[in-house]
């Protein structure tokens, strides 16, 4: 029976205008398999400043009101391969999840 199971990475250096914490950051078995990490690496940079990537309209503004209320936040990205994958910030922004829509 194969056992899987997720990567942290590194902390991201937050720059100064990050919007709130991310927590410990993992990638599951699948996305670290399939995804390029500079585009991960960069797409966490585009998540904690609030570029929400390909969300609609109303879960980008539902994300907005989250940074200031609390509740979890979510991106979803494309890499330079056209792999579509997603970010998930926990409300308590304890932990951010990298992972594929199958793996969700």
């Amino acid at each position: 029976m194969r056992t899987e199971k997720m990567i942290s990475l590194d902390p991201v250096p937050g720059p100064a205008f990050a919007k709130f914490e991310l927590g410990e950051i993992v990638v599951t078995p699948g996305a670290a398999l399939r995804l390029d990490p500079k585009d991960v690496q960069s797409s966490i940079a585009r998540h904690t400043r609030g570029d929400w990537g390909e969300l609609e309209p109303d879960d980008r503004r539902e994300n907005d009101e989250r940074i200031e209320k609390g509740g979890p936040l979510a991106s979803i990205y494309k890499d330079s391969r056209g792999t579509t994958f997603y970010i998930l910030t926990e409300s308590d922004r304890s932990a951010t999840t990298v992972l594929l829509p199958e793996e969700y």
